[in-house]
């Protein structure tokens, strides 16, 4: 997957964002699921936007520190932030310099729970920009069943991988 695609990719993800932060009120956006993991809506959409934050903050420097997330409880209490955020990302991706998403990175992310610190590894910014969005569509199917709960209505891709929509529409057409 080249950078154009990967872009689009970043573009289709946050788009799907933009459409979940449209389908909200702002009391069902920070309303907190008690029953289940404890977060609202906003609290996963605001992480989701910190690791793109932290990818973007990287590409400048060479290092993702995804640890070093500001917790902006704005993004997580507010529509607006949320969505202007958003908008913000899919700007700033779509105007990267070809190519930049080809070099190298170190990532530092606490993998453990132990008392040991984050790991760093090596890593490209393709491959990080990858990560992002998978994470993005992981943290979307979570909240996929609490919208529904909410009454919530979401496009049918919403929280569905890629890979996992391509071979359902493969299944249907046999």
């Amino acid at each position: 997957m080249g950078q154009p695609s990967l872009i689009l990719a970043v573009e289709d993800v946050l788009l799907q964002g933009r459409a979940l932060l449209g389908a909200v009120d702002p009391e069902v956006y920070t309303w907190k699921d008690t029953k289940g993991c404890g977060a609202s809506i906003g609290m996963h959409y605001r992480h989701v936007l910190e690791h793109f934050q932290c990818l973007i903050e990287g590409i400048q420097t060479g290092r993702i520190d995804y640890d070093h997330r500001l917790r902006n409880s704005e993004l997580e209490n507010s529509l607006d932030a949320a969505f202007l955020a958003t908008s913000n990302l899919i700007d700033t991706f779509r105007n990267l310099p070809v190519g930049v998403l080809q070099r190298e990175c170190t990532v530092t992310y606490s993998v453990g729970y132990g008392e040991d610190g984050p790991e760093e590894v090596r890593s490209t910014l393709a491959r990080e920009v990858a990560f992002c969005v998978g994470h993005a569509t992981h943290h979307y199917a979570i909240l996929k069943p609490l919208c529904a709960q909410l009454a919530v209505k979401l496009p049918y891709e919403f929280g569905i991988a890629p890979s996992t929509l391509k071979h359902m529409h493969m299944q249907e057409a046999r």
